[in-house]
């Protein structure tokens, strides 16, 4: 029973080793990720929008996983980040970007399938 638990314990904290944190959204913030070698997702995102919950309720266990543990995330507020959605351009929520070596590579809006969110987020 007590190698049991070891196993059920060492699992979850291993999963949880690969978690990803949605983190608000902070130009400074934002502009010292894309100088990192990692990919940068960003994520806008309204309260209210069901196209939204069902993009992030496929995105956080897909963002857990060990091939995406280097992303960076940022959520944008579409209520409340006007600012930054002028900076990217942006008209949607449930809009997503994905940067990488400082550079966008692609977008989507309101894609909220599995595979669709797969391939997005996967980089070649």
């Amino acid at each position: 029973m007590k190698k049991l638990l070891t196993f059920v314990a060492t699992c979850l904290l291993s999963v949880q080793a690969f978690a990803v944190d949605f983190k608000p959204f902070e130009q400074a913030a934002f502009d010292v990720a894309l100088q990192s070698d990692k990919p940068v997702l960003v994520d806008v995102y309204a309260n209210w929008c069901p196209t939204c919950k069902r993009q992030v309720k496929v995105l956080e266990p897909m963002l857990k996983e060990a091939q995406f543990k280097d992303y960076i995330v940022f959520k944008v507020d579409y209520d409340e980040h006007k600012d930054a959605l002028k900076h990217f351009n942006v008209t949607r929520q449930s809009t997503l970007i994905l940067f990488n070596q400082g550079k966008e590579v692609r977008r989507s809006i309101a894609e909220t399938s599995e595979d669709g969110l797969r391939r997005f987020i996967t980089l070649p």
